[in-house]
């Protein structure tokens, strides 16, 4: 093995362990945190309880007064009979079954949109594994928008050093991003990004964006089990997590398309 492939090798490692490692390290921070938010439920519902047994003695304040009221009014003279309208204690069953399904259907749009956020799967899915730079990641088949050949890239002035350019295929504008450089910013220079053979641009989802790679390994399906998922917030939002066996990281293409859009790197909150 040559000493530049070696080296390689070893940033590839250096970087996948620090990803393994993240979790532990903030497990700490997060005990710490859960217990300012139980601290802060306990307050919260003590407050709670105080508004509520004030607002019970204003309503018996204004109860009071009402009855007041009503005492001076029936003194006096009345022409006609007062006719009260019939209350019916039968509740609006129309209205109710409206108000849970409207409750039960924004509670489904917010549960699908965490899963789409977090990119945690609860089924078994397929996921696309490719290369760049000797480090291997992974996407899921279904947010994946294409595979093309890199062709020529137009440089653009005044963008980030991770973005390569605009590649034209069949009249359409696709933004190449060098993987390397955009996922390890820290550890990746010029020198190891440019001796990436980049040949193909794998495209995420139908956003326009792409990332240049080395070469396609293999697709594969993978069981929830098969992934060890992020359970906490970092600066790696575009990392769904680790796939076990393979040793490679499992990208949260939306996170991703989110982050590329507003010119951050992997390292950027």
């Amino acid at each position: 093995m040559s000493k530049k492939s070696s080296d390689k090798k070893n940033v590839m490692e250096e970087y996948l362990s620090s990803l393994l490692t993240e979790e532990a390290a903030l497990s700490e921070p997060l005990e710490q945190v859960s217990k300012l938010l139980d601290s802060a439920s306990i307050i919260h519902s003590t407050e709670s309880k105080q508004r509520e047994l004030s607002k019970q003695q204003s309503n018996i304040i204004a109860d009071s007064d009402s009855a007041v009221g009503v005492k001076e009014a029936a003194v006096e003279p009345v022409d006609q009979p007062l006719v009260l309208p019939e209350l019916s204690d039968e509740p609006d069953v129309e209205e109710e079954k409206d108000t849970q399904r409207e409750v039960t259907s924004t509670t489904k749009e917010l549960e699908n949109d965490i899963a789409q956020d977090t990119g945690i799967y609860t089924e078994p899915f397929q996921t696309l594994i490719f290369e760049v730079a000797g480090l291997s990641l992974a996407l899921p088949l279904t947010e994946l928008g294409g595979i093309h050949q890199l062709t020529e890239v137009t440089p653009i002035f005044g963008k980030p050093n991770w973005f390569k350019g605009v590649m034209l295929h069949r009249d359409e504008k696709m933004n190449v991003v060098d993987t390397a450089m955009w996922v390890m910013p820290d550890k990746c220079n010029e020198k190891l990004a440019d001796s990436a053979k980049n040949q193909y641009l794998i495209m995420l989802d139908d956003s326009g964006w792409g990332l240049a790679c080395e070469r396609i390994i293999d697709t594969i399906t993978l069981q929830p089990d098969d992934v060890k998922w992020r359970r906490f917030d970092g600066n790696r939002v575009w990392l769904s997590g680790m796939i076990k066996k393979k040793m490679c990281a499992l990208v949260n293409v939306k996170q991703l398309i989110r982050l590329l859009q507003r010119g951050m790197n992997s390292n950027d909150n």
